[in-house]
Protein backbone atom coordinates (compact mmCIF):
# COMPACT_ATOMS: atom_id res chain seq x y z
CA UNK A 1 0.00 0.00 0.00
CA UNK A 2 1.25 3.87 -0.24
CA UNK A 3 0.12 6.99 0.98
CA UNK A 4 0.91 10.05 -1.07
CA UNK A 5 0.58 13.70 0.65
CA UNK A 6 2.37 16.79 1.23
CA UNK A 7 4.43 16.34 4.41
CA UNK A 8 3.45 18.88 7.33
CA UNK A 9 7.47 18.87 8.82
CA UNK A 10 9.01 19.97 4.91
CA UNK A 11 5.96 21.16 2.53
CA UNK A 12 7.32 18.52 0.37
CA UNK A 13 5.19 15.89 -1.26
CA UNK A 14 6.45 12.51 -0.04
CA UNK A 15 4.89 8.82 -0.40
CA UNK A 16 4.92 6.25 2.28
CA UNK A 17 5.39 2.45 1.36
CA UNK A 18 3.12 0.56 4.26
CA UNK A 19 1.78 -2.69 5.60
CA UNK A 20 0.71 -2.83 8.84
CA UNK A 21 3.94 -0.77 9.56
CA UNK A 22 5.70 1.90 7.65
CA UNK A 23 8.61 -0.06 4.91
CA UNK A 24 9.65 3.04 3.59
CA UNK A 25 9.40 7.00 2.96
CA UNK A 26 9.79 8.93 -0.08
CA UNK A 27 10.18 11.65 -2.34
CA UNK A 28 6.60 10.93 -4.87
CA UNK A 29 6.28 11.99 -8.23
CA UNK A 30 2.81 12.95 -8.56
CA UNK A 31 1.19 16.11 -6.87
CA UNK A 32 -2.09 16.35 -4.18
CA UNK A 33 -3.66 19.20 -2.13
CA UNK A 34 -4.00 16.82 1.00
CA UNK A 35 -1.69 17.19 3.64
CA UNK A 36 0.21 13.59 5.13
CA UNK A 37 0.84 13.31 8.91
CA UNK A 38 1.13 10.41 11.62
CA UNK A 39 -2.79 9.84 12.78
CA UNK A 40 -3.67 11.67 16.13
CA UNK A 41 -3.15 10.34 19.58
CA UNK A 42 -5.38 11.21 22.45
CA UNK A 43 -4.29 9.78 25.90
CA UNK A 44 -7.27 10.88 27.39
CA UNK A 45 -10.31 10.16 26.18
CA UNK A 46 -13.66 10.13 29.02
CA UNK A 47 -16.26 8.86 26.56
CA UNK A 48 -17.30 10.24 23.12
CA UNK A 49 -20.08 10.42 20.50
CA UNK A 50 -22.62 10.22 23.70
CA UNK A 51 -20.85 6.99 24.96
CA UNK A 52 -19.55 6.73 28.42
CA UNK A 53 -16.53 4.48 28.79
CA UNK A 54 -16.76 5.15 32.61
CA UNK A 55 -19.92 2.89 32.72
CA UNK A 56 -19.49 -1.32 33.66
CA UNK A 57 -22.38 -1.90 31.33
CA UNK A 58 -21.73 0.26 28.08
CA UNK A 59 -22.61 -2.15 25.17
CA UNK A 60 -19.47 -2.30 22.80
CA UNK A 61 -21.44 -1.59 19.73
CA UNK A 62 -21.83 1.59 21.71
CA UNK A 63 -17.84 1.66 21.92
CA UNK A 64 -17.21 0.61 18.02
CA UNK A 65 -19.65 3.42 17.06
CA UNK A 66 -18.17 6.32 19.29
CA UNK A 67 -14.40 4.90 18.23
CA UNK A 68 -15.80 5.46 14.68
CA UNK A 69 -16.56 8.99 15.48
CA UNK A 70 -13.09 9.37 16.83
CA UNK A 71 -11.52 8.31 13.28
CA UNK A 72 -13.49 10.83 11.54
CA UNK A 73 -11.53 13.66 13.79
CA UNK A 74 -8.05 11.88 12.50
CA UNK A 75 -7.66 9.82 16.20
CA UNK A 76 -5.91 6.84 15.23
CA UNK A 77 -5.18 5.59 18.89
CA UNK A 78 -6.12 7.12 22.22
CA UNK A 79 -6.55 5.72 25.85
CA UNK A 80 -10.08 5.30 27.57
CA UNK A 81 -9.85 7.35 30.47
CA UNK A 82 -11.88 5.90 33.62
CA UNK A 83 -12.26 8.93 36.40
CA UNK A 84 -12.75 8.82 40.05
CA UNK A 85 -15.85 5.58 41.28
CA UNK A 86 -16.78 3.36 43.50
CA UNK A 87 -14.69 0.66 43.95
CA UNK A 88 -16.46 -1.72 42.23
CA UNK A 89 -17.59 0.31 39.11
CA UNK A 90 -13.72 1.49 38.82
CA UNK A 91 -12.93 -2.30 38.40
CA UNK A 92 -16.19 -3.18 36.25
CA UNK A 93 -15.62 -0.69 33.50
CA UNK A 94 -12.06 -1.30 33.39
CA UNK A 95 -13.19 -4.96 32.55
CA UNK A 96 -15.49 -3.61 30.09
CA UNK A 97 -12.88 -1.94 28.05
CA UNK A 98 -10.74 -4.51 28.06
CA UNK A 99 -13.23 -6.96 27.34
CA UNK A 100 -14.28 -4.49 24.22
CA UNK A 101 -10.44 -3.69 23.26
CA UNK A 102 -10.43 -8.02 22.93
CA UNK A 103 -13.30 -8.63 21.00
CA UNK A 104 -14.41 -5.49 18.59
CA UNK A 105 -12.50 -4.79 15.49
CA UNK A 106 -11.96 -0.98 16.53
CA UNK A 107 -10.21 -2.16 19.52
CA UNK A 108 -6.54 -1.64 18.10
CA UNK A 109 -7.23 2.42 18.78
CA UNK A 110 -7.70 1.65 21.94
CA UNK A 111 -3.93 1.22 22.94
CA UNK A 112 -4.33 1.15 26.47
CA UNK A 113 -5.90 2.60 29.36
CA UNK A 114 -5.66 6.06 31.87
CA UNK A 115 -7.05 6.09 35.43
CA UNK A 116 -7.32 9.15 36.22
CA UNK A 117 -8.09 9.30 40.14
CA UNK A 118 -9.35 8.23 42.74
CA UNK A 119 -6.26 9.16 44.45
CA UNK A 120 -6.47 13.25 43.85
CA UNK A 121 -7.35 16.18 46.37
CA UNK A 122 -10.52 15.76 48.04
CA UNK A 123 -10.59 19.85 47.85
CA UNK A 124 -12.91 21.75 46.10
CA UNK A 125 -11.16 23.46 43.19
CA UNK A 126 -8.27 20.88 42.22
CA UNK A 127 -10.89 17.82 42.76
CA UNK A 128 -12.30 19.04 39.79
CA UNK A 129 -16.05 17.36 38.53
CA UNK A 130 -14.47 13.99 40.37
CA UNK A 131 -17.34 12.99 43.09
CA UNK A 132 -16.22 13.78 46.33
CA UNK A 133 -17.63 10.43 48.72
CA UNK A 134 -15.21 8.50 46.19
CA UNK A 135 -11.80 10.50 46.67
CA UNK A 136 -9.79 8.12 48.76
CA UNK A 137 -5.28 7.46 49.17
CA UNK A 138 -3.33 6.17 46.85
CA UNK A 139 -3.28 2.34 47.43
CA UNK A 140 -1.25 -0.10 45.30
CA UNK A 141 -3.07 -2.70 46.15
CA UNK A 142 -5.89 -0.99 43.96
CA UNK A 143 -3.73 -0.54 41.89
CA UNK A 144 -2.76 -4.20 41.06
CA UNK A 145 -6.58 -5.30 40.94
CA UNK A 146 -7.61 -1.88 38.56
CA UNK A 147 -4.43 -4.01 36.53
CA UNK A 148 -5.75 -7.01 36.99
CA UNK A 149 -9.28 -6.10 35.68
CA UNK A 150 -7.54 -4.85 33.03
CA UNK A 151 -5.39 -7.37 31.48
CA UNK A 152 -2.66 -5.22 32.63
CA UNK A 153 -3.32 -2.48 29.96
CA UNK A 154 -3.37 0.31 32.33
CA UNK A 155 -0.98 3.13 30.36
CA UNK A 156 -1.45 5.95 32.99
CA UNK A 157 -2.24 6.22 36.13
CA UNK A 158 -3.26 10.51 37.66
CA UNK A 159 -2.83 10.82 41.29
CA UNK A 160 -2.42 14.01 43.35
CA UNK A 161 1.56 13.93 44.87
CA UNK A 162 0.80 15.64 48.61
CA UNK A 163 -0.79 12.00 49.50
CA UNK A 164 1.77 10.50 52.27
CA UNK A 165 1.45 7.72 50.62
CA UNK A 166 2.05 8.96 47.36
CA UNK A 167 5.98 8.27 47.15
CA UNK A 168 6.02 4.92 47.70
CA UNK A 169 2.96 4.01 45.38
CA UNK A 170 4.75 6.45 41.94
CA UNK A 171 7.78 4.33 42.90
CA UNK A 172 5.56 0.82 42.58
CA UNK A 173 3.50 2.09 39.32
CA UNK A 174 6.44 3.15 37.31
CA UNK A 175 8.35 0.20 38.10
CA UNK A 176 5.75 -1.86 36.97
CA UNK A 177 5.66 0.49 33.69
CA UNK A 178 3.30 2.75 33.90
CA UNK A 179 3.24 5.97 33.64
CA UNK A 180 2.46 8.14 36.79
CA UNK A 181 1.23 11.95 36.12
CA UNK A 182 0.12 14.77 38.20
CA UNK A 183 -3.11 16.24 38.38
CA UNK A 184 -6.34 17.35 40.23
CA UNK A 185 -3.39 18.62 43.06
CA UNK A 186 -3.42 21.07 45.17
CA UNK A 187 0.69 20.15 46.35
CA UNK A 188 3.26 21.80 47.35
CA UNK A 189 6.58 22.32 45.44
CA UNK A 190 8.31 20.04 47.71
CA UNK A 191 5.17 17.10 47.15
CA UNK A 192 5.98 17.94 43.32
CA UNK A 193 10.03 17.01 43.40
CA UNK A 194 9.64 14.33 45.58
CA UNK A 195 7.12 12.57 42.72
CA UNK A 196 9.49 13.44 40.26
CA UNK A 197 12.20 11.87 41.94
CA UNK A 198 9.78 8.48 42.24
CA UNK A 199 8.91 8.78 38.87
CA UNK A 200 6.40 10.72 37.51
CA UNK A 201 6.82 12.07 34.35
CA UNK A 202 3.71 13.85 33.63
CA UNK A 203 1.15 16.59 33.98
CA UNK A 204 -2.23 15.91 33.44
CA UNK A 205 -4.37 18.71 31.77
CA UNK A 206 -2.01 21.18 33.06
CA UNK A 207 -3.83 24.11 34.16
CA UNK A 208 -7.01 22.96 35.26
CA UNK A 209 -8.24 20.89 37.41
CA UNK A 210 -7.19 23.57 40.24
CA UNK A 211 -8.56 26.25 42.63
CA UNK A 212 -10.30 29.64 40.70
CA UNK A 213 -7.68 31.61 42.99
CA UNK A 214 -4.35 30.44 43.83
CA UNK A 215 -1.36 32.17 45.26
CA UNK A 216 0.80 34.29 42.98
CA UNK A 217 3.69 32.40 43.65
CA UNK A 218 4.89 29.73 43.88
CA UNK A 219 1.66 27.39 42.78
CA UNK A 220 1.17 23.77 41.85
CA UNK A 221 0.48 24.98 38.34
CA UNK A 222 4.48 27.34 38.07
CA UNK A 223 5.84 24.45 39.93
CA UNK A 224 5.30 21.75 37.36
CA UNK A 225 5.64 24.39 34.22
CA UNK A 226 8.95 24.67 35.62
CA UNK A 227 10.01 21.52 36.10
CA UNK A 228 11.81 20.09 33.18
CA UNK A 229 11.23 16.35 33.92
CA UNK A 230 7.60 16.71 33.25
CA UNK A 231 5.51 16.57 30.33
CA UNK A 232 2.19 18.39 30.31
CA UNK A 233 -0.78 17.70 28.47
CA UNK A 234 -3.22 20.83 27.77
CA UNK A 235 -6.47 20.85 26.91
CA UNK A 236 -6.82 22.95 23.92
CA UNK A 237 -10.64 24.10 23.36
CA UNK A 238 -10.76 27.79 24.27
CA UNK A 239 -12.98 27.05 27.42
CA UNK A 240 -10.81 25.04 29.96
CA UNK A 241 -7.61 27.52 29.30
CA UNK A 242 -7.53 31.29 27.97
CA UNK A 243 -5.22 31.64 24.49
CA UNK A 244 -2.80 33.72 26.82
CA UNK A 245 -2.16 30.47 29.38
CA UNK A 246 -1.71 28.01 26.20
CA UNK A 247 0.92 30.65 24.51
CA UNK A 248 2.99 30.79 28.20
CA UNK A 249 2.38 27.22 28.80
CA UNK A 250 3.93 25.90 25.85
CA UNK A 251 6.72 28.21 25.90
CA UNK A 252 7.83 27.15 29.36
CA UNK A 253 7.38 23.56 28.50
CA UNK A 254 9.07 23.98 24.84
CA UNK A 255 7.64 22.01 21.54
CA UNK A 256 9.63 18.75 22.95
CA UNK A 257 7.62 18.67 26.24
CA UNK A 258 4.03 19.75 25.69
CA UNK A 259 1.38 17.38 24.66
CA UNK A 260 -2.40 17.84 23.39
CA UNK A 261 -4.93 16.23 24.68
CA UNK A 262 -9.00 16.50 24.66
CA UNK A 263 -10.15 15.23 28.23
CA UNK A 264 -13.11 14.52 25.96
CA UNK A 265 -16.09 13.09 27.88
CA UNK A 266 -19.43 11.57 26.28
CA UNK A 267 -21.39 14.46 24.99
CA UNK A 268 -18.35 15.43 22.59
CA UNK A 269 -19.28 15.42 19.10
CA UNK A 270 -22.89 15.79 20.18
CA UNK A 271 -25.73 18.43 20.34
CA UNK A 272 -26.21 20.08 23.15
CA UNK A 273 -27.94 18.35 26.13
CA UNK A 274 -27.98 16.10 29.15
CA UNK A 275 -25.31 12.79 29.03
CA UNK A 276 -23.59 11.00 31.46
CA UNK A 277 -19.54 10.77 33.20
CA UNK A 278 -20.15 8.11 35.50
CA UNK A 279 -22.75 8.18 38.03
CA UNK A 280 -22.89 11.65 37.70
CA UNK A 281 -25.22 13.35 34.79
CA UNK A 282 -23.55 16.08 32.59
CA UNK A 283 -24.98 18.96 30.27
CA UNK A 284 -23.20 19.76 26.91
CA UNK A 285 -24.46 23.47 26.73
CA UNK A 286 -25.01 25.24 23.46
CA UNK A 287 -21.58 27.25 23.72
CA UNK A 288 -19.84 23.61 23.79
CA UNK A 289 -18.72 23.52 27.59
CA UNK A 290 -19.58 20.04 29.36
CA UNK A 291 -20.63 21.20 33.04
CA UNK A 292 -22.32 18.91 35.83
CA UNK A 293 -25.73 18.89 35.54
CA UNK A 294 -27.03 21.70 36.48
CA UNK A 295 -24.03 23.44 37.61
CA UNK A 296 -21.17 25.82 36.04
CA UNK A 297 -18.31 23.28 37.32
CA UNK A 298 -16.75 21.73 33.80
CA UNK A 299 -16.67 17.96 33.07
CA UNK A 300 -14.22 17.29 30.72
CA UNK A 301 -14.59 18.84 27.62
CA UNK A 302 -16.60 18.49 23.42
CA UNK A 303 -13.06 19.08 22.39
CA UNK A 304 -11.79 16.84 18.97
CA UNK A 305 -8.50 16.31 18.04
CA UNK A 306 -8.92 18.37 14.95
CA UNK A 307 -10.18 21.38 16.50
CA UNK A 308 -7.20 21.31 18.66
CA UNK A 309 -4.10 20.89 16.51
CA UNK A 310 -6.23 24.12 14.97
CA UNK A 311 -6.08 25.68 18.28
CA UNK A 312 -2.71 25.26 19.13
CA UNK A 313 -2.14 27.29 16.28
CA UNK A 314 -3.96 30.17 16.61
CA UNK A 315 -3.38 30.21 20.33
CA UNK A 316 0.54 29.57 21.00
CA UNK A 317 1.06 30.78 17.47
CA UNK A 318 3.23 27.82 16.76
CA UNK A 319 3.43 26.07 13.00
CA UNK A 320 1.36 23.45 11.81
CA UNK A 321 4.16 21.15 12.16
CA UNK A 322 4.62 21.93 15.94
CA UNK A 323 1.05 21.16 16.61
CA UNK A 324 0.86 17.94 15.12
CA UNK A 325 3.81 17.11 16.64
CA UNK A 326 1.94 17.64 20.01
CA UNK A 327 -1.11 15.60 18.99
CA UNK A 328 1.34 12.73 18.14
CA UNK A 329 5.34 11.88 18.43
CA UNK A 330 4.85 14.01 21.57
CA UNK A 331 1.77 12.25 22.97
CA UNK A 332 3.35 8.95 22.03
CA UNK A 333 6.31 9.44 23.89
CA UNK A 334 4.25 10.91 26.96
CA UNK A 335 1.75 7.80 27.17
CA UNK A 336 4.57 5.36 25.74
CA UNK A 337 2.29 4.46 22.93
CA UNK A 338 4.24 2.27 21.37
CA UNK A 339 5.69 1.90 17.53
CA UNK A 340 4.46 5.95 17.36
CA UNK A 341 7.55 7.93 18.31
CA UNK A 342 8.95 8.37 15.23
CA UNK A 343 6.59 9.71 13.08
CA UNK A 344 6.31 9.37 9.31
CA UNK A 345 9.48 7.01 9.10
CA UNK A 346 10.20 3.08 8.71
CA UNK A 347 9.51 1.10 11.49
CA UNK A 348 6.75 2.93 12.79
CA UNK A 349 2.97 1.73 12.96
CA UNK A 350 0.64 2.53 9.73
CA UNK A 351 -1.49 5.02 11.27
CA UNK A 352 -1.91 8.19 9.03
CA UNK A 353 -4.17 11.05 8.52
CA UNK A 354 -4.72 12.56 5.37
CA UNK A 355 -6.15 16.34 5.72
CA UNK A 356 -6.84 19.63 3.98
CA UNK A 357 -5.17 22.67 5.00
CA UNK A 358 -5.71 26.43 4.91
CA UNK A 359 -2.75 28.31 6.09
CA UNK A 360 -4.96 31.05 6.00
CA UNK A 361 -6.95 30.11 8.53
CA UNK A 362 -5.07 27.47 9.72
CA UNK A 363 -8.23 25.18 9.49
CA UNK A 364 -7.91 21.78 9.02
CA UNK A 365 -10.50 19.12 6.96
CA UNK A 366 -10.06 15.45 7.93
CA UNK A 367 -10.31 13.38 4.73
CA UNK A 368 -8.61 10.33 5.52
CA UNK A 369 -7.46 8.14 8.78
CA UNK A 370 -5.51 5.01 8.64
CA UNK A 371 -5.06 2.26 11.25
CA UNK A 372 -2.13 -0.29 11.06
CA UNK A 373 -2.40 -0.03 7.45
CA UNK A 374 -6.28 0.14 7.19
CA UNK A 375 -8.17 2.87 5.70
CA UNK A 376 -10.57 3.44 8.79
CA UNK A 377 -12.38 6.62 7.79
CA UNK A 378 -12.59 8.25 4.58
CA UNK A 379 -14.41 11.87 4.04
Amino acid sequence: MKCIGIDVASGATLGVDFDETIREVGAATSTTDLYLAPGWIDIQVNGYAGVDYNRPGTPHEEIARSVHVLYSTGVTRFYPTVITGAPEDMLGALRNLSRAKDELKEGAAMDGFHVEGPHISPEEGPRGAHPRRWVRPPDIDEFRRWQEAADGRIRIVTLAPEWPEAPRYIEAAAGAGVVVSIGHTNAEGHHIRDAVSAGATLSTHLGNGAHSLIRRHPNYILEQLAEDRLMADFIVDGIHLPACYVKVAVRAKGIERAVLVTDASSPAGCKPGRYFLGEQAVDLTADQRVVLAGQERLAGSALSMDRGVENLMKFAGITLAEAVRLATTNAARAGRVPGRSNGLAAGDRADFVRFHFDAASSSIRIAETWVSGERVYAA
